[in-house]
């Protein structure tokens, strides 16, 4: 039976409950004072308080002992309620996120266990509506409870705290208690549960009622709680409710190469060129240098395994190894783990091997298809390098095609098989040696030899050692051509007299260098012989005005430093002059220039610091420094080594 103590003790609780979301200890001479200042504090009118003593004051005598008054004041219940929505507004306009209220009618649940009834009541949401007393009562009769305290149903609909109060008594027979039958079932990873209502007289199951019965019957993972409190508050009977399930196992992950280069190479990427797309750099070769990362291993995962909800484990099964496939000039590391490649190259993935290329194959043209090739070994072109293309090389370029408006570079030798067409454009640069059948209209700089079958035209060629030019056809004819040991043809110059140029006995390179610095120095002398009149024209007309104007003192000025910066260019000039006249005066190389068949005029011969303009048609002859003059001689033919070498060389034979 509920009592009168029961009742007090929980209003007591709520009254505690609601006084302490919102209390100020104040004092002040007298109770009024404090309310008046709790008021201000609370922002709520002092008839709208509340208040407790805390300890009482004394007025004292003459003001002597007195003391203050001490309360504890907090809102009535309703104010607290308006203060708490006046607070969550006001919070709402400092620009916090305001939670969107869903429009929810408040709710009456009724619950017979073996200890009593117990009510329990929400509270409406948004604009739904408030459980009303009639229908507490009503939830009661429906439910066959008689003997319940009506004060307390009151109390308990009004306060609406979403809690279980016990609220009468019934006469509890355990036989007619709600029932529970438990199914397991999709191989122990589904449970599920059906319910029977209770009968006269017969309680509802709890929680930890369901809780144990589902345990009797075998479940013990992967229970759902939350489903379970629901089924408490709306319990659903004879119906099939899955109340479990079991956790699946996770297989581990396989293991996983991890390739730092790219391994779709017919993904095609075009860069841009001052806002254009340049079709010349599709970027198809990727290069590698030796003892580069060129791909590392993830290791396979062990995998999580799974528990029916039974508790049996299933075991996950680990994720399959796989082993980095190396090919040519690729090692892996000691542990597997990572594959290096042991060359410079190109890398490539063939039929999931990692192989690093050192020469890199072209089967058609160089042209658009292709763009520009830049590779870290060496090059075969096996058809033309069309106008406007670029192939660099770290190790050698053998073009079986032509070579036409284009730019070859490689630090080792090049090998063009059907001749270089420049077009008074294409550049030439080599490591080592150029070997082609022709050279036309081009600019060439090779670092040792240039190995030519049938002729050059019009070109500009430097050979840090030779330039040979033998065949049926072998001419040198116009342009100017410069070589350190020895420049060797069977014709050079032509009928019609073209001025051809041949230098030997000279560094070509420190030769260019020179005549830059020469060139540069003409500049700055004629720059400086200009600063120096108008540094003079100012000098006069300062000396002969008392008032020299402000803008014309800072042109002096300027002047002044900049002949400074030109006297300092010039000094740097002379210096950088003189170490290559005297490096060039220090080659031991006399050097030579010889022509099998003949020599027509309007050839010009330079060795060392001596010239020779040949007027007349000479066959056969050599021409070398003897004496300081350049003298004609018997015709010396080729060195072995380089005959042998011409056997070899792109011909027309």
């Amino acid at each position: 039976m509920i009592t009168l103590e029961s009742v007090r003790e929980y209003m007591r609780d709520q009254l505690e409950a609601d006084r302490a979301e919102q209390a100020v200890k104040v004092s002040g001479a007298s109770v009024e004072e404090a309310l008046g200042q709790a008021a201000i504090e609370l922002g709520v009118p002092v008839k709208r308080l509340e208040y407790e003593i805390v300890e009482q004051g004394t007025k004292g005598v003459l003001g002597v002992g007195r003391k203050d008054w001490i309360i504890l004041a907090y809102p009535a219940a309703a104010d607290s309620v308006a203060a708490g929505k006046g607070a969550g507004e006001q919070g709402a306009a400092e620009g916090k996120e305001e939670e969107v209220v869903t429009d929810k009618d408040a709710e009456v649940f009724v619950r017979l266990t073996s200890e009593g009834v117990f009510l329990k009541v929400t509270k409406p949401s948004g604009r739904g509506s408030k459980v009303q007393e009639r229908r507490a009562l009503e939830k009661l009769s429906l439910r066959g409870v008689t003997n319940f305290d009506s004060g307390l149903v009151s109390k308990v609909v009004r306060h609406a705290d979403g809690e279980y109060i016990k609220v009468g008594d019934y006469q509890f027979n355990p036989v007619s208690q709600s029932t529970l039958s438990v199914d397991i079932t999709d191989m122990d990873m589904k449970a599920y549960m059906t319910m029977t209502p209770p009968g006269p007289g017969g309680a509802d199951l709890s929680f930890d009622e369901i809780r144990g019965l589902l345990h009797s019957g075998g479940v013990v993972h992967g229970i759902n709680d939350e489903a379970i409190r629901r089924l408490i508050d709306y319990p659903s009977y004879n119906e099939r409710v899955q109340v479990a399930e079991g956790t699946k196992p996770e297989n581990g992950a396989d293991a996983e190469i991890l390739y730092n280069f790219s391994v779709h190479h017919g993904e095609v990427q075009l860069k841009e060129k001052n806002g254009r797309v340049d079709f010349r750099e599709l970027n198809l070769v990727e290069n590698v240098e030796a003892g580069q990362m060129l791909a590392t291993k993830k290791p396979p995962e062990e995998g999580v395994a799974g528990r029916s909800v039974t508790g049996k484990t299933l075991p996950a099964k680990p994720g399959k190894n796989v082993q980095i496939e190396i090919g040519k000039n690729v090692k892996l590391s000691d542990d597997g783990m990572s594959a290096v490649s042991t060359i410079n190259g190109q890398v490539l993935l063939i039929i999931g091997k990692i192989n690093v290329e050192p020469i890199y194959t072209v089967e058609g043209d160089v042209n658009f298809k292709t763009g520009n090739i830049l590779f870290l070994g060496t090059v075969v072109v096996k058809g033309n390098v069309e106008d406007g293309f670029t192939v660099k090389a770290a190790g050698n370029i053998e073009v079986m095609g032509s070579v036409g408006k284009c730019v070859l570079d490689a630090e080792g030798e090049i090998i063009v098989h059907q001749g270089i067409l420049g077009k008074n454009e294409g550049k030439v640069r080599a490591g080592s040696n150029l070997v082609a059948k022709f050279i036309e209209n081009a600019r060439v700089e090779v670092d040792e030899n240039v190995l030519v079958s049938d002729g050059i035209i019009h070109s500009f060629v430097d050979a840090n050692k030779r330039i040979l030019c033998q065949g049926k056809r072998a001419s040198i004819v116009g342009g100017r051509l410069r070589a350190a040991n020895e420049i060797h043809a069977k014709t050079l110059g032509s009928v019609a007299g073209t001025e051809t140029i041949v230098e030997v006995g000279i560094d070509p390179k420190r030769k260019e260098k020179l005549s830059q610095a020469l060139h540069r120095k003409g500049e700055l002398e004629k720059e400086l012989e200009e600063l120096v009149r108008n540094i003079s024209t100012l000098e006069n007309l300062k000396k002969v005005q008392r008032n020299f104007p402000e803008d014309k003192q800072k042109s002096l000025t300027e002047l002044n430093d900049k002949r400074s910066e030109i006297l300092q260019e010039l000094e740097e000039i002379n210096g950088v002059i003189n170490e290559i006249n005297t490096y060039l005066q220090s080659i031991k190389v006399s050097g030579k220039v010889s022509a099998s068949d003949r020599v027509f005029p309007g050839v010009k011969i330079f060795i060392k610091n001596e010239s020779l303009i040949v007027r007349n048609e000479f066959k056969s002859v050599t021409f070398c420094v003897e004496e300081k003059e350049i003298r004609m001689t018997k015709y010396e033919p080729m060195d072995q080594v380089f005959s042998r070498r011409f056997a070899h060389a792109p011909s027309t034979h």
